[in-house]
């Protein structure tokens, strides 16, 4: 089996190669330390599974995923993510992945994971399930940033940790101006004005750690 686990952290990208190898032995593994290096072995080679952080260097795990269900549509993709999952679940979710599990969760849990995805299924927790049944059921009251595109979320983020216009351009491998044009409709769409109430907001919503 070959998976491909995206993951800014060693420590975390060797952890799920050990619970990984021990439950199914024969076992190639590839590693994606960013957004680029993932996209890349994603372009080049098939995959079994793809286990994918959101939070890396660059683009975000999002955009990953969108990239993944593009190159790699057989591909099953598992999301695992420090974020809450009612933050950010339903979004991977509506970009393809297969399923969507906290990084402290139990490695019981990431194996049952697994299994279920490679077989076709949907990973969904027992919180998250309960989650979608009341947004289906028109229950739930959405916050104000689940009315914002990912790339705005990612701009609000990259926001809320300090980074400058300038930085955020950069990092993105976007303009300034269209960077400017992003943080402005954040601002109207959230009724905020300066970073400093963005950031408050990240953090109120577990947007960043």
């Amino acid at each position: 089996m070959k998976v491909l686990i995206a993951d800014d952290h060693d420590v975390v990208r060797r952890g799920l190669r050990d619970i990984l190898a021990k439950e199914f032995g024969k076992l190639k593994v590839g590693e994606a330390k960013d957004s680029r290096e993932a996209v890349d072995l994603l372009a080049q080679q098939d995959w079994n599974l793809l286990l994918l952080d959101i939070n890396m260097p660059g683009r975000s795990g999002l955009d990953v995923l969108a990239d993944a269900r593009r190159l790699r549509p057989k591909t099953p993709v598992l999301v695992l993510s420090g974020y809450p999952e009612e933050e950010f679940a339903l979004r991977a979710f509506k970009l393809g992945a297969a399923g969507y599990l906290n990084k402290q969760s139990a490695s019981d849990e990431l194996l049952v994971a697994v299994k279920k995805v490679l077989a076709g299924g949907k990973y969904v927790t027992a919180a998250l399930a309960e989650k979608l049944a009341a947004s289906l059921g028109g229950e739930l009251k959405q916050a104000p940033h689940e009315a914002l595109s990912n790339r705005e979320l990612q701009v609000l983020r990259l926001v809320a940790t300090g980074r400058t216009i300038k930085e955020i351009a950069g990092e993105l491998a976007l303009s300034e101006k269209t960077v400017a044009t992003y943080r402005a409709r954040i601002a109207e769409k959230l009724g905020l004005g300066s970073n400093v109430d963005l950031a408050r907001y990240a953090l109120q919503h577990k947007l960043v750690e």
